[in-house]
C-alpha cells in the first residue's frame, strides 16, 4: 500500500491555503508534516482524510478500489483513522468503556483494549470517567483509539499537544510499532517524533501565496454547495 499526494490544492472559505503540494509514502513509512501555525497542515490532513474537497489534485491509496480519496472519499475511509485537535471521548463514560466502544464498533477483542490501556499507561484510570481526567490523560485515551481501530493509514494531527515528555515518547513508540507493521502515519507536528524512515514535508504558509479569493459564483460553498 502507497499513498501519494500529487499537486494538491485547497482553498477554506474562498481563501487559498496551499496549492502545488506533493508527497509520496509507502508502506512502513510516516510523512512528517511541519510549518508554522496557519502555514495549512490541519487542512492538509482534513483534505486526505475526505473532510474537506481539495480544489485540485489527487490523493491515492494504492491497492484499495476507487483508489482516488479527493474522488471517493467514503469508499477509502475505511481504511484511514483521523486524530485531531479534540479527543473524540465521550466524558460520561469511564476510560475503558470508551475503549470498549471504539474496539466494539470496529470489531476489536477485549485484548486489543487491555494493550492500548497498557501502552498509554491508562490502566490505572480504567474506572474513571473520561470527563474527570486531565487534558494529558484526554489526549492519550484519544490516541489509544488507534490501537483499537486496526486501520492501516493514521492520520494524526498535533498527537502529542498536551503531553509530557513521556507520553510524546509513548507516541512516538506507537507509530513506529504502526510503521513496523507495514502501516502508513501521517503526522503534522511541531515535534521531532524521532521517527526512522520519516519523510518530510515541509508546509512554509507561502504555498497559497497569490491566490485570490474568488466570486461567490466560482467558489462551491460560497455558491451555497455545501
Amino acid at each position: 500500500m502507497e499513498l501519494t499526494i500529487q499537486d494538491l490544492a485547497a482553498r477554506r472559505g474562498g481563501r487559498a491555503v496551499f496549492s502545488g503540494l506533493s508527497a509520496h509514502v509507502a508502506a512502513g513509512q510516516a510523512l512528517v508534516v511541519t510549518g508554522p501555525n496557519g502555514a495549512g497542515k490541519s487542512t492538509l490532513l482534513r483534505v486526505v482524510a475526505g473532510f474537506l474537497p481539495p480544489e485540485r489534485g489527487k490523493i491515492v491509496l494504492s491497492g484499495v478500489a476507487g483508489g482516488d480519496v479527493a474522488r471517493t472519499p467514503g469508499a477509502l475511509q475505511e481504511h484511514l483513522a483521523y486524530t485531531g485537535h479534540l479527543d473524540a471521548v465521550k466524558p460520561a463514560l469511564a476510560v475503558a468503556e470508551n475503549l470498549a466502544l471504539w474496539a466494539g464498533l470496529h470489531g476489536a477483542g477485549p485484548e486489543r483494549v487491555a494493550a492500548a490501556l497498557d501502552h498509554f499507561g491508562l490502566r490505572p484510570l480504567a474506572g474513571r470517567q473520561a470527563g474527570e481526567c486531565s487534558a494529558g490523560q484526554k489526549r492519550r485515551l484519544g490516541l489509544a483509539r488507534l490501537m483499537v481501530t486496526d486501520r492501516p493509514v493514521w492520520l494524526m494531527d498535533e498527537p502529542t499537544a498536551s503531553l509530557d515528555t513521556a507520553a510524546a515518547a509513548q507516541v512516538s513508540a506507537l507509530v513506529r510499532g504502526h510503521c513496523e507493521k507495514g502501516g502508513i502515519a501521517v503526522i503534522a507536528t511541531h515535534l521531532d517524533l524521532g521517527l526512522d524512515n520519516a519523510v518530510p514535508l515541509a508546509m512554509t504558509g507561502t504555498e497559497g501565496a497569490g491566490g485570490h479569493a474568488p466570486a461567490a459564483e466560482d467558489d462551491p460553498f460560497l455558491a451555497g454547495a455545501w
